[in-house]
């Protein structure tokens, strides 16, 4: 059994998130045609934090934010495993906005493709764009890809998994094998 990796800190995620936040306010300037969507459950978190930088950062943007469900979405509901939805939260028609998919591992790109899928729902964006904290490469099922991203894992074993640690002193992620 290999020891658990350690892949961010607090303060690694506070700089990783600073870097997001710069990154879209060069790529959006005033977010006048610009949302960012956490995608549930735990793209929220990342979202909402990313959303407080932004607003320190440039006080009178015009970011719209939005929380967003996948599960009626997903290719395998109904497979037997039982889902337990959360709410979405877009109180905005995403109609020729361009959008932020937030979200805290990518993995195999299925949940990513169901919550496309879920957003077209609330109208046709004119762009999507895809920001993950962790991009597990070496594992995807689908051809999808993330335009921002805090780091990679380069795992090519099925027996890990990447655990995102989120509470109010401390946020950390890390790399389990899959008995921890």
């Amino acid at each position: 059994m290999s020891q658990p990796k350690l892949l961010i800190d607090t303060h690694k995620l506070n700089l990783i998130l600073k870097r997001f936040a710069l990154q879209l306010i060069e790529a959006h300037g005033d977010f006048a045609q610009t949302a960012i969507i956490g995608l549930q459950p735990r793209g929220v978190d990342l979202a909402k934090k990313l959303t407080a930088f932004i607003t320190e950062l440039q006080p009178d943007n015009a970011l719209k934010y939005g929380e967003l469900d996948h599960t009626f979405f997903r290719d395998d509901i109904g497979r037997g495993e039982i889902f337990m939805p959360k709410k979405s939260h877009i109180n905005f028609s995403t109609e020729n906005l361009n959008i932020v998919l937030v979200d805290d591992v990518l993995y195999t790109g299925r949940s990513v493709r169901a919550s496309i899928d879920a957003l077209m729902s609330f109208g046709r964006p004119k762009q999507v764009e895809l920001m993950v904290l962790v991009d597990r490469r070496f594992q995807r099922e689908l051809p999808i890809s993330p335009n921002y991203v805090g780091v990679v894992v380069d795992s090519r074993s099925t027996g890990e998994h990447v655990k995102v640690d989120w509470t109010e002193d401390q946020q950390q992620v890390w790399l389990l094998s899959k008995k921890e």
